[in-house]
């Protein structure tokens, strides 16, 4: 019942960009905080932007200025624009809840690839 699906991932050329789309189930966008997090190689999974139930968003100092958050009118999908991108931001990139301590937070999706590269 729960589910969520990135996709829009790609290569792309430094100063290119990308953007992503997580598509979310039942009202799980609407009723919690929302976050794009991501994961390079050998680093650890941070979390890159979140956008609360009521709009307000919030963004780690390395993508700021460069990515948005934001979510379509019926809060049924999240959307991530990256602009600007830099070999830096290379990741599998998913979406979750902000709260990774509740139980719906389990339920990660397949992530969606971003290379960025010349």
């Amino acid at each position: 019942q729960v589910q969520l699906v990135e996709s829009g991932g790609g290569l792309v050329h430094p100063g290119g960009s990308l953007r992503l789309s997580c598509a979310a189930s039942g009202t799980i966008i609407s009723l919690n905080a929302m976050a794009w997090y991501r994961q390079g190689p050998g680093k650890q999974r941070e979390r890159v932007a979140l956008i609360s139930p009521i709009g307000i968003t919030n963004y780690t100092d390395s993508v700021k200025g460069r990515f948005t958050i934001s979510r379509d009118n019926a809060k049924t999908t999240l959307y991530l624009q990256m602009n600007s991108l830099k070999p830096e931001d290379t990741a599998v990139y998913y979406c979750n809840l902000v709260n990774l301590q509740t139980p719906m937070a389990r339920y990660w999706g397949q992530g969606t690839q971003v290379t960025v590269s010349s």
